[in-house]
C-alpha cells in the first residue's frame, strides 16, 4: 500500500469517530432539550388551567356569599333578586335560585315574577346527583332557553337551616372565557382550547367563532379521561398535525389544550439535522483533500531526503528545510486551549442564566401574591359596603314599622329583628378586619372595663374543667379602639386556648400599663397597655408559629376552625396603631400579647340609644338626604317623614349640589360616604362647608378608605339607628 493511500485512512480514522461522537453529541442535547420543551410547555399548561381555575373559583365565591346572605336565609326572593343582580360580575352574568326539584324560583335573566322555565338545559342534575349535596358543580356547555346563547353554569347549595334544599347558580356566557384565553398572549401560532368534560370546544384560540360547541376527536377524549395532564399526537379539527400538551381544571373536570403544530416542533430537528449533514460533508470532503495534499508533500519530503543522500554519498552540501511540523503542533495546542477557554465560558454563561432565571421566577410570584392580597382586600371591602347598605334598608323599614299606630303585636317582632340586625352588622366588621379601621366605630376606653363587661360571656364558652382567671394588676390607661373588633379578638385567642387544653387546664388574662423604653415588635418607644392571655394547653410548633397569622391556616380537623382567629386577632391589634407578640413551647402552653397605644382623650361614657316607646324629640328645620342606593333612600325618607321631619332627598353629591345652588334653605345634611359621581360625601361635605358653616353634617360610613378629617363633620356607622341619628341632628 502506498504512503499516500496509508495517510489518507489514518486522517479518516481520526475523523469519522470524532464525526459520529459529534452526532451522538448533538443528538444528546437534542433529545434533552426536547425534554426539557415538553416540561415547560406541559406547566404552561398547567398553569393556563389554573387561570381557568382561579376565574371559576372567584365565581364561585360570589355564589358562596349570595348564598349565605341574610336576605336569603329570611326568604326574601323578591329583594334577593335585586340584591343578586347588583352582585353578578358582569351584566353577561345571570343568577339563578332553583329548588332541589329543578324548578326555578328566581331568574335574574328574567323579570321578577314572570314564568320560568320549567327544565334546565344544562347537565347540572347529573352532576350532582352524582356528587355531594354541598359541592360545588360546574356544568358543560349548554344552549340558554332564556338568554339564546352557549353558556357554562356554576352551581352551590344554599345551606341555610330552612332552604336547605335550594341550589344558587350562575349563568356564564362561555364568550368569558374566549376573553380569559386571550389574554394569555400565547404564541400566534399556537392552538390553544378548553374544552369541557364532554369534549365540546368552550373557547380557542383560532377560529373560536367556527369551532366552539364542536366535539373533538374520540380518541383525544380518551386520552383526557385517562390523565389529569400529558402529551399526544394528534390532528386538530381544521385537519393540523400537532403536538398537544393538556392539564385538567380542578373545579370544572374541564381541560385545557396547547397544541403546535408538528411543523414547528420538528423543525429545530430537521435545520440541525441538514446542517449537520452539510458540516460534515463538507468537512470531510476537505478532509480528503487535506490528506491527498500532506501525502504529496510528505512524499516530496522524502524524495528530497533521497536526493540529499545521494548528494552526501557524492559529498556535496545537504540543505535540508523542516516542513512545517512544529507549527501543527502550536496550531494543535492554540486550539486545545481555545477549546478548554470557549467551554469555561460556556459553562460560566449557563450558570448566569439559570441564576437569572431563578430570580426572574421569585419575582413574579411575590408579584402575583401581593396582587391576589390586594384583590382580596378590594373584595372584602366591597362586600362589606354592598352588605352594609342591604343592613341598612332592614334596619329603616324595621324602626318604620314600630313607628304604626298600636303597634303591641308588631313592636316584639321588631325588636327581635332589630337584634338581628346588630348581629350581622358585627358580622360585617369582621370582614372589615382586614381593612382599615372605621373612624365611625372607634371609641376611647378603658379595657378593665370592657373586659370586665364580657367577661361572663367567656366563662359560658368555656368547659368546666378550665380556670379562667383575670388580674387587672393596675387601673389601666384608656385607648382608642373598635370595641366590637376588640372583643371579637379576645374571644378568637380564647376559643383557641380552649380547643389547647381539651383536657382541661388554667387560662389567665392580666392587663397593666407599660412604658417600652425602646422599639418592640415593630413598635415605636412609647406608653401602652399590655394584655397577656396565657394557656396551659398543648403550644405550637416553631414550623405552625411560623404560619399563625396566616389567614386561613389552621391545624384544626375540618369544620372546627376557619383559620381566621389568629389573623383576626393580628389586623384587630394593627389598625389600632399596636402589636400582637406570641410566645408559645410546644407541650407546655401558649401566650398572647396584645400592646395596644396610650391614647390622649378621655374614655367615653357608654351611651344607651333610647328604646321601645321612648321618641325623640324632631329636630327643626329641613333635612337633606344624600343616598344612592334606591332601598336606602326610600326607606329612610320615609322613616324620617314618619318622625316627624321635612325631608328633601338626592341621589348622588351632584344632585344634592344642585338643590342647594336652586336656593332651598336647608338646615341639615346626612349623607352617604361612598357614591357614584364627581364627587363623594366628603367632598359634599367640604363643598357645603366653603360656603356656609350653619347647616348641620353627618355623614354615613358603611365602608371607605376615604379618611373623613372634618372637625365640624359628624360621622355615625351603618347601619345606625332612627334615635342615633335624630340624636346627632338635634344637639346643640
Amino acid at each position: 500500500m502506498r504512503f499516500r493511500s496509508q495517510l489518507l485512512l489514518l486522517v479518516l480514522s481520526v475523523l469519522i469517530p470524532a464525526f459520529l461522537a459529534s452526532a451522538w453529541g448533538v443528538w444528546y442535547v437534542y433529545s434533552d432539550e426536547q425534554k426539557s420543551q415538553e416540561k415547560n410547555l406541559l406547566e404552561t399548561a398547567r398553569s393556563f388551567a389554573t387561570v381557568v381555575d382561579n376565574d371559576l373559583r372567584i365565581r364561585e365565591a360570589t355564589l358562596r356569599t349570595l348564598a349565605n346572605s341574610t336576605v336569603l336565609e329570611q326568604g326574601d326572593i323578591r329583594e334577593f333578586y335585586q340584591f343578586a343582580k347588583s352582585m353578578a360580575p358582569t351584566p353577561e352574568s345571570t343568577i339563578i335560585l332553583r329548588h332541589a326539584s329543578g324548578r326555578q324560583l328566581m331568574n335574574t335573566r328574567r323579570p321578577y315574577g314572570e314564568v320560568l322555565p320549567l327544565k334546565s338545559a344544562s347537565n347540572l342534575a347529573e352532576l350532582r346527583s352524582a356528587s355531594s349535596p354541598t359541592d360545588t358543580v360546574v356544568s358543560d356547555l349548554f344552549a340558554s332557553q332564556v338568554a339564546k346563547r352557549l353558556d357554562f353554569a356554576i352551581q352551590v347549595p344554599v345551606k341555610h337551616n330552612v332552604h336547605s334544599n335550594r341550589y344558587l347558580e350562575m349563568g356564564v356566557n362561555v364568550s368569558e372565557l374566549q376573553s380569559i384565553l386571550m389574554r394569555q398572549r400565547f404564541p400566534s401560532n399556537w392552538i390553544t382550547t378548553i374544552v369541557d368534560r364532554r369534549g365540546v370546544v368552550l373557547a380557542r384560540s383560532h377560529d373560536p367563532e367556527q369551532f366552539v360547541g364542536k366535539t373533538i376527536s374520540k380518541r383525544t377524549q380518551q386520552i383526557l379521561s385517562s390523565s389529569r395532564n400529558g402529551i399526544y399526537y394528534s390532528v386538530t379539527l381544521d385537519e393540523i398535525p400537532v403536538k398537544a400538551y393538556y392539564s385538567r381544571v380542578p373545579i370544572s373536570e374541564w381541560n385545557v389544550l396547547i397544541s403546535i403544530p408538528e411543523s414547528e416542533v420538528r423543525q429545530t430537528a430537521v435545520e440541525a439535522a441538514s446542517i449537520l449533514a452539510a458540516s460534515s460533508i463538507f468537512l470531510l470532503a476537505i478532509a480528503v483533500v487535506a490528506a491527498s495534499w500532506l501525502a504529496s508533500r510528505a512524499i516530496r519530503t522524502i524524495e528530497d531526503l533521497g536526493a540529499a543522500a545521494e548528494r552526501m554519498a557524492g559529498n556535496e552540501e545537504v540543505v535540508y528545510k523542516p516542513q512545517g511540523i512544529q507549527e501543527l503542533d502550536a496550531v494543535a495546542r492554540r486550539m486545545s486551549d481555545a477549546s478548554a477557554r470557549i467551554r469555561q465560558a460556556t459553562q460560566e454563561l449557563e450558570l448566569r442564566v439559570a441564576e437569572a432565571s431563578i430570580k426572574a421566577e421569585r419575582a413574579e410570584r411575590a408579584l402575583q401574591q401581593s396582587q391576589k392580597l390586594e384583590a382580596l382586600g378590594r373584595l372584602t371591602g366591597g362586600i362589606a359596603h354592598e352588605f352594609n347598605n342591604v343592613l341598612q334598608t332592614i334596619s329603616s323599614a324595621v324602626q318604620l314599622a314600630k313607628l304604626v299606630p298600636k303597634p303591641e303585636h308588631v313592636v316584639p317582632l321588631m325588636e327581635t329583628c332589630i337584634k338581628a340586625v346588630d348581629r350581622a352588622t358585627a358580622l360585617t366588621s369582621q370582614l372589615s378586619a382586614f381593612g382599615r379601621a372605621q373612624e365611625a366605630k372607634l371609641s376611647t376606653v378603658l379595657l378593665n372595663q370592657q373586659i370586665e363587661e364580657f367577661k361572663g360571656l367567656v366563662s359560658g364558652i368555656l368547659p368546666s374543667n378550665i380556670d379562667f382567671k383575670i388580674r387587672f394588676s393596675e387601673v389601666s390607661w384608656p385607648v382608642t379602639v373598635d370595641t366590637l373588633q376588640f372583643e371579637l379578638a379576645f374571644l378568637n385567642i380564647v376559643i383557641n386556648a380552649r380547643d389547647a387544653m381539651p383536657n382541661g387546664g388554667t387560662l389567665s388574662v392580666e392587663t397593666c400599663n407599660r412604658h417600652l423604653n425602646e422599639p418592640y415588635q415593630g413598635l415605636p418607644a412609647g406608653d401602652y397597655v399590655c394584655i397577656q392571655i396565657t394557656d396551659t394547653g398543648s403550644g405550637m410548633s416553631a414550623e405552625v408559629m411560623a404560619k399563625a397569622f396566616e389567614p386561613f391556616f389552621t391545624t384544626k380537623p375540618v369544620g372546627k376552625g376557619t383559620g381566621l382567629g389568629l389573623a383576626q386577632a393580628y389586623g384587630f391589634a394593627r389598625q389600632s396603631h399596636g402589636a400582637l407578640a406570641l410566645h408559645s413551647v410546644e407541650g407546655q402552653g401558649t401566650m398572647v400579647e396584645f400592646y395596644l397605644p396610650r391614647a390622649a382623650g378621655q374614655p367615653m361614657q357608654a351611651h344607651h340609644a333610647r328604646e321601645n316607646d321612648e321618641r325623640m324629640s324632631t329636630p327643626a328645620g329641613t333635612l337633606l338626604f344624600v343616598e344612592d342606593d334606591p332601598l336606602v333612600r326610600e326607606t329612610m325618607v320615609r322613616a324620617l317623614t314618619n318622625a316627624g321631619m321635612d325631608v328633601i332627598a338626592a341621589a348622588n353629591a351632584d344632585e344634592a349640589l344642585d338643590i342647594l345652588e336652586s336656593g332651598v334653605k336647608v338646615h341639615s345634611v346626612l349623607s352617604d360616604v361612598m357614591m357614584p359621581g364627581k364627587i363623594n360625601g366628603v367632598g359634599l361635605a367640604k363643598a357645603i362647608l366653603a360656603k356656609s358653616n350653619a347647616i348641620r353634617i353627618i355623614l354615613a360610613s358603611g365602608y371607605s378608605d376615604t379618611r373623613v378629617d372634618l372637625p365640624e363633620v359628624r360621622v355615625i356607622a351603618k347601619p345606625y339607628r332612627l334615635n342615633d341619628v335624630l340624636s346627632m341632628l338635634g344637639e346643640k
